[in-house]
């Protein structure tokens, strides 16, 4: 082994001696390894929580300020300087549940399998079909005739895995029957949210963000200011069914639509279902990639 480094150091050394590059080393290129495992977990940290729309916004602050100093404007730049150490302060306790639960998470890996099995596919989850629009609507007008609380979030681009893992993994093609049956007065699954991702149920009994929304209606109840709240946290859409009265209601972007009708819903649910995902050049070349691969498959066929 000692000889094999030996060996790697002495042509690495001459290579770039020979190309005039600077001397690096076995361990400089191990480190370099290191920093780009735990840069490649980190963003998978932040795409897998509400941490990529806080930081959107910490990004938009700083270009203020960016702009402050190339124009020279001098309030703003001691104003930033001066608050720079309560503003560190700040994102440490916004960001605290996401970073325990990411060193929570990295201590129950496996860093060596995890280290070598980096998933480049994109993650992407696809949109829900006509058939899942038509048993969502069904199933909740169907509770609504019977009064059967209900509370059913959409989730589009913004993935909402910290919310699931609030609940119980159910993982099942979504069917009318499967959500009548979830939320079932006095069943296990039927207190809390239902996370929908593509044509599957993937959570039940799911903790949702309350919204301090002043506009919401006294007489609503949790349900209700649930489902506004994670409209205000994500891009989702969120169904709810009344136990009081048996009217559906759907939250979107922080708005509450009150007693629609099945048509409204299937219409909202279709804007959601066409709305195209923000498509990055890294995912585009993946997607050429992909379709020369297929192409070259069926010229050797």
């Amino acid at each position: 082994m000692q000889s094999i480094v030996a060996a790697l150091d002495t042509f690495w050394e001459k290579a770039s001696m020979y190309m005039n590059l600077p001397k690096i080393t076995l361990t400089d290129i191990v480190e370099i390894i290191i920093i780009t495992f735990l840069f490649y977990y980190m963003l998978v940290w932040i795409k897998n929580t509400r941490a990529w729309t806080l930081l959107r916004g910490l990004l938009v602050v700083l270009i203020f300020v960016g702009v402050a100093a190339v124009f020279q404007m001098n309030t703003i730049i001691w104003i930033a300087k001066n608050t720079l150490s309560v503003a560190l302060l700040a994102l440490v306790v916004i960001f605290q549940p996401e970073m325990r639960r990411a060193l929570e998470n990295l201590g129950r890996k496996n860093f060596l399998a995890s280290f070598f099995s980096f998933d480049f596919s994109g993650g992407e989850t696809g949109k829900f079909s006509d058939k899942t629009i038509n048993e969502m609507v069904k199933a909740c007008y169907e509770m609504g005739k019977v009064k059967t609380g209900a509370l059913i979030v959409v989730e589009d681009e913004i993935i909402l895995t910290e919310y699931e893992r609030t609940g119980i993994a159910v993982d099942g093609i979504l069917t009318s029957q499967l959500l009548i049956n979830i939320f079932e007065k006095n069943t296990p699954l039927h207190d809390g949210a239902v996370i929908v991702r593509g044509d599957r149920v993937v959570s039940a009994t799911c903790y949702l963000p309350l919204t301090d929304s002043l506009t919401i209606s006294k007489d609503l109840g949790t349900r209700h200011r649930a489902a506004v709240g994670i409209s205000e946290v994500s891009d989702s859409l969120t169904i709810v069914v009344s136990e009081e009265n048996g009217r559906v209601s759907i939250a979107m972007g922080g708005e509450l639509y009150r007693n629609v009708d099945a048509e409204f819903l299937k219409n909202k649910l279709a804007y959601i279902q066409k709305r195209e995902k923000k498509v990055t050049k890294i995912e585009l070349w993946k997607r050429r990639l992909k379709d020369v691969k297929e192409a070259r498959k069926k010229v050797d066929q």
